[in-house]
């Protein structure tokens, strides 16, 4: 029979759909099977996974449960063993799929484009031999906790959701929280937690350099009609673990879903596996009790006996709360913030390039002020020295959180770059007066180049206040 136009143009389109290359299938332990499978992610993308199973499950067909990674691009489906071991022991068939490192890096993500990836491998999973398809399932870890909720409203495929170091509430919100938690951590408070993370972080997702930044999964989770088991570890050092259960459980039954258990693992990480350290170092294991509450709550759930509201466990620790963080005013997008640190650089690296470029020349030496050399310097330094300071603080942030030596509950660093910062204040002061006395007698070269270093002077003032280097 021929072709329709239609059919044939998405038979082209499969064929020529990007392939993500397949990473080296785990290793499995001798008592569970494995099996390779492959399935379209969201925009057609070829994806590979595994599914595990127990060779000795009496249950048959078994409930099974699609794992959902958190965040980081072209994640290995390895990365999930231990939970997928734990859970197929528990008599679930569990796939674990390789995430997508197409369409998807640290500038770019899309969460929708995600639950279609699982999706894909819902549907997979649901046509596996010894499966029933009526009881599967989605489990999403960090990220996976914003995705899986959006697969589960899209389909009633989904007969269960699984949440683990989850968010109800936005992405930005969440990662400023966890960086200025670490610092908190790490002795620090002061204008650098409170006003310049927040700053930094605000302007890179003005730049779009954070994907996704102001999503609201609240909606989404309202729209969530499976039952639901969210799972937290008591020492979740980049989730905030004491906020995110009322947040989620006020969107459920916002929805009218009471279907919902929640729990808190003691001593447990943001991924509810052992941590020796309150929430540092991740071992392998997982909290005791938890693979066996995931599948005693699947068989209660996949037998038709969903658990009403209930919430268990020890409370969860949480230094200090979240901030609101909002979109960013035209005045200090990330356009105006590039434009200003442009104009900083320029007006104080120009000051010496100036001045060496006479001296290679030989031309005569003029009046030079000292506080101008001053201004420049500094001026330079804390610009440069901050925004560096800063990014690495982004880089290192989190439960991993070095701000280096702290003297006063303020980094040594930070402290030299607030010196820095009012020694460049009171150098601009003093170069306007050098400026206005040498209006008359000094060469007019002399006089542009030291109004374009005040230029920055004044400029620097408004900008340091911004990023709290003359804030305590």
């Amino acid at each position: 029979m021929r072709r329709t136009l239609p059919a044939a143009a998405a038979a082209l389109c499969l064929l020529t759909a990007p392939v993500l290359p397949a990473a080296a299938p785990p290793a499995v332990p001798a008592d569970l099977t494995a099996t390779e499978v492959s399935f379209r992610g969201g925009g057609g993308l070829l994806m590979h996974g595994t599914v595990l199973a127990s060779a000795a499950s009496a249950r048959s067909p078994r409930p099974g449960i699609v794992l959902v990674h958190g965040s980081g691009t072209g994640t290995p489906r390895a990365k999930l063993m231990s939970e997928a071991v734990d859970f197929a022991r528990e008599g679930l068939s569990v796939l674990i799929y390789d995430k997508r490192s197409e369409g998807y890096s640290l500038f770019q993500r899309s969460f929708s484009q995600l639950a279609d990836d699982a999706l894909g491998a819902v549907a997979t999973l649901r046509t596996q031999p010894g499966v029933d398809p009526a009881k599967v399932g989605i489990w999403g870890f960090s990220e996976g906790g914003w995705v899986a909720p959006i697969a589960a409203s899209r389909s009633t495929d989904i007969a269960f959701l699984v949440l683990v170091g989850a968010n109800g509430l936005p992405p930005l919100r969440q990662q400023t929280w966890a960086v200025t938690a670490g610092l908190r951590k790490a002795g620090v408070t002061g204008s650098l937690v409170e006003r310049a993370e927040l700053n930094l972080y605000r302007t890179i997702a003005d730049g779009g350099m954070f994907p996704e930044p102001y999503y609201d999964p609240e909606p989404t989770l309202a729209a969530v009609r499976q039952p639901v088991l969210a799972i937290w570890g008591t020492h979740d050092l980049l989730t905030p673990p004491r906020e995110n259960p009322p947040v989620v459980a006020r969107a459920l039954e916002k929805g009218g879903n009471r279907h919902y258990t929640f729990r808190f693992f003691p001593g447990a990480d943001h991924a509810a596996h052992q941590s020796p350290d309150g929430g540092v170092t991740r071992l392998p294991e997982l909290a005791p009790g938890y693979a066996d509450l995931v599948g005693s709550w699947v068989g209660d759930v996949t037998a038709g006996r969903p658990p009403a509201a209930r919430t268990p466990g020890p409370a969860p620790t949480q230094v200090s709360p979240t901030v609101p963080v909002d979109p960013p005013a035209w005045w200090e997008s990330a356009s105006m913030q590039l434009a200003a640190l442009v104009l900083l650089v320029v007006a104080f690296a120009a000051y010496p390039v100036v001045a060496l470029v006479r001296r290679l020349r030989r031309r005569p030496p003029v009046p030079v002020t000292r506080a101008a050399r001053l201004l420049s310097a500094g001026g330079l330094t804390a610009v440069l020295g901050s925004c560096s300071y800063l990014f690495y603080l982004l880089m290192t942030g989190g439960k991993l959180a070095a701000p280096g030596p702290v003297v006063a509950e303020r980094p040594l660093i930070w402290l030299a770059l607030q010196a820095l910062a009012v020694a460049s204040v009171a150098a601009t002061a003093l170069t306007a007066l050098a400026w206005g006395r040498a209006r008359g007698t000094a060469p007019r070269a002399e006089r542009v180049r030291l109004g374009l270093l005040l230029a920055g002077g004044v400029v620097f003032v408004p900008w340091a206040l911004y990023w709290g280097l003359l804030l305590p």
